[in-house]
């Protein structure tokens, strides 16, 4: 059965205007779609554009040209049908975490009587139960980070925007981020378009992983993630998995060098 497409980027293109008048193409003519449930990585070099281009999909900015489209057809607007994930944890430091959690549906006017068992269903789910009336200043980065996840995901939007979510995480706490992200997309399943310049970390979680090119920031190419899930530990230690690994790193560090301009002789023969 074919799958529901829920977002569609046909040819996008944005356009900075700095104030001495200089034009600058942050990205050329992106398109591609988001199926219902499906789980993409967006994965490039430094200034390859993925997080305006994130900024696009949330509705933050507009493209200069092109069209970004919902299920239905319609124009995405920035009341549509996403949420977004940011590495900052943007937390208010004078909200509790129930009251962080609880704020997208506060802005929604949830009523309280539904709010409170969402939020108290979405703390659970993130392992913060018995840290409700915390504030921010007293929990680890990787807490704050899913109180972030929680009061995103409270709000049911059907699209998931993460950019660059668990960077700022030790490497320990940022595997136990990927595999909880992974149990709730499992359980709860929406569509995710997940911004990273991790290799490992696109392969781990994706179906899709689209490698962009920089100058101006376009899709060199699409990706197909054929891993058995659920994954664990195994499944980065797997042929399929080091093969893919290889492929998508040959082709970042071959737009890297391009970037910077390097002549690196152990990169002769990329």
């Amino acid at each position: 059965m074919e799958q529901i497409i829920e977002l569609q980027v046909k040819n996008v293109s944005k356009h900075y205007h700095s104030s001495h008048g200089k034009n600058s193409l942050a990205l050329k003519d992106i398109s591609f779609v988001a199926k219902k449930g499906e789980f993409i990585s967006i994965i490039g070099p430094s200034g390859c554009g993925k997080s305006t281009l994130i900024k696009l999909l949330a509705g933050l900015i507009e493209p200069s040209s092109g069209q970004i489209l919902e299920d239905d057809g319609a124009v995405a607007v920035m009341a549509g049908n996403r949420g977004v994930v940011f590495q900052q944890y943007n937390l208010f430091p004078w909200l509790t975490v129930e009251d962080n959690v609880g704020y997208g549906l506060q802005v929604l006017r949830v009523p309280e009587e539904k709010r409170s068992p969402i939020v108290e269903h979405y703390i659970a789910v993130v392992g913060l139960k018995g840290f409700e009336k915390s504030y921010p200043k007293e929990l680890s980065g990787g807490m704050q980070q899913r109180v972030s996840l929680a009061r995103t995901l409270a709000t049911n939007q059907s699209i998931l925007l993460m950019d660059e979510p668990f960077a700022a995480l030790d490497v320990q706490t940022k595997r136990l981020m990927q595999d909880l992200l992974l149990q709730i997309w499992q359980k709860e399943p929406r569509t995710v378009i997940f911004v990273t310049h991790d290799v490992e970390e696109a392969i781990f979680l994706s179906d899709t992983v689209y490698v962009m090119s920089p100058n101006p920031g376009t899709i060199k190419e699409r990706v197909d993630i054929n891993l058995e899930r659920p994954r664990d530990l195994g499944t980065e230690f797997s042929a399929k998995f080091i093969s893919l690994k290889k492929h998508i790193q040959k082709i970042i560090t071959k737009e890297s060098l391009g970037l910077i301009k390097l002549d690196l002789s152990i990169y002769k023969n990329l």
